[in-house]
């Protein structure tokens, strides 16, 4: 039976995703465009240093953040007269958190690749972006308030501004560098502009507390590694593909990835705008609050697999249309790598109930293991498979530590039984009908 508070929270959820698609799929558009011309002109090898880049950049992000990004929605939902006390304090510590990232960076750099002053080069720049996703943390603010809008529009300024200037450095041809320091613009600017949307919407300054950063690291240090480890198996094809073989080997599998990414805003959006609303209802009842834990499962799963059938299907084309015939090799490694969709958004589902059921203790364990079983399979399958190794590495590892880990360990099982609920057609069916019903 539907309540109306059900409808009303359903609606938010509704709205606030909305707002996040459409301008998101502004961006994507921009985004798709940009990139495929830059890939064209970067060509395979340049391609792949650039993912390079970002592949050891990326490993930093969970340091930088200190798991904050994970529990900032809950504390401010539950700590509404302290908001200006907790994003103050989050944004001082992640920003000197990526200052120290920033110099870890120019040292593996120049150890993993000392005979290659280019690749060092771009991996400085590249990681200047880390101080501005720092700055960027308000956007958790306006998450909790279901206000998404506001982010939404912001980003989508950024991106055009971005766009626009990566034209530039096309039509005047400039060189890898400008490249990588222009993927650091739209964080900058969404940092500044969220930071004066927040002024004027909330009346509680920022400030730093102490006390309150311990709080905030206590929680969220069960973050710190286990978000490391999802990089492990996120970004470590593209890194072992460089050091067992080549720039090349990383470009056609960065298009592979990038191709499958291209709709990612789409789950995010849905699962960002589900999140507040979950641990709301955890705090008042837990029927409800498995019933919508449920209910995105729901929604991710029937999403993914569409998408997935629909990339095995068009993959040819797709690759040719967006990078052309010189990135031919990336079709066979898209038709596989697109199958992690599926794993890979259930996982930050269950992140978010292992956050309401604080059972974050157990995500070393689950992240752990799928680190170790993703450097394993990859190690072993790169020297014979190649790229193709590389995305069957991606995808067993998404299904062994999002679904079979899930069943092994017994302190998330119940999340488990959840999932299954959501795989339900008849569930499904009523979530869209909630969702749909504005009147």
């Amino acid at each position: 039976m539907r309540t109306d508070e059900q409808l009303k929270k359903s609606k938010r959820v509704f709205q606030n995703a909305s707002w996040i698609i459409a301008c998101r799929v502004a961006q994507s558009v921009l985004s798709l465009v940009i990139g495929m011309l830059s890939a064209r002109y970067l060509g395979p090898a340049n391609f792949g240093t650039i993912n390079y880049a970002a592949s050891v950049t990326a490993f930093a992000v969970p340091i930088m953040q200190l798991g904050l990004r994970n529990i900032l929605v809950k504390e401010f939902v539950g700590q509404i007269d302290r908001q200006g006390e907790i994003l103050g304090t989050a944004l001082l510590m992640n920003s000197l958190s990526a200052i120290l990232c920033m110099i870890g960076i120019f040292a593996f750099s120049s150890i993993a690749n000392r005979n290659e002053p280019e690749t060092i080069i771009v991996c400085v720049l590249y990681s200047l972006n880390l101080l501005f996703q720092a700055l960027e943390m308000s956007q958790y603010w306006f998450q909790a308030k279901l206000l998404s809008r506001y982010t939404s529009l912001v980003s989508l300024i950024a991106y055009v501004v971005t766009s626009a200037y990566k034209i530039y450095l096309l039509a005047s041809e400039k060189s890898l560098y400008w490249f990588a320091i222009s993927y650091s613009l739209d964080y900058a600017i969404i940092a500044a502009a969220l930071m004066l949307f927040y002024r004027k919407l909330c009346n509680q300054r920022l400030s730093v507390s102490f006390a309150r950063g311990k709080m905030l690291l206590s929680v969220s240090k069960h973050y710190i590694v286990s978000n490391m480890l999802v990089t492990v198996f996120g970004y470590s094809g593209n890194i072992l593909l460089k050091l067992l073989l080549d720039d090349v080997a990383v470009g056609y599998y960065s298009a592979a990835i990038t191709t499958v990414a291209m709709t990612g805003f789409v789950y995010n959006a849905i699962i960002d705008s589900a999140r507040p609303v979950i641990f709301e209802s955890k705090q008042s009842s837990e029927e409800s609050f498995q019933m919508n834990v449920v209910r995105l499962y729901g929604i991710i799963i029937f999403l993914s697999a569409v998408q997935c059938v629909l990339f095995s299907l068009l993959a040819p084309t797709i690759i040719h249309v967006l990078y052309g015939k010189d990135y031919g090799q990336a079709v066979f490694p898209l038709r596989v790598v697109v199958w992690q969709i599926p794993f890979s958004y259930i996982g930050m589902v269950r992140n978010i109930w292992i956050l309401a059921e604080g059972k974050q203790r157990y995500l070393w364990i689950i992240n752990s293991g799928g680190a170790t079983v993703n450097i394993l399979i990859n190690c072993l399958l790169i020297p014979v498979l190649g790229v193709i190794g590389a995305a069957i590495a991606a995808v067993l590892t998404q299904f062994f530590t999002n679904i079979v880990l899930g069943f092994v360990l017994k302190p998330i099982r119940e999340n488990n039984h959840l999932l299954m609920k959501g795989l339900n057609y008849r569930n499904l069916i009523e979530t869209f009908k909630l969702l749909l019903d504005r009147n």
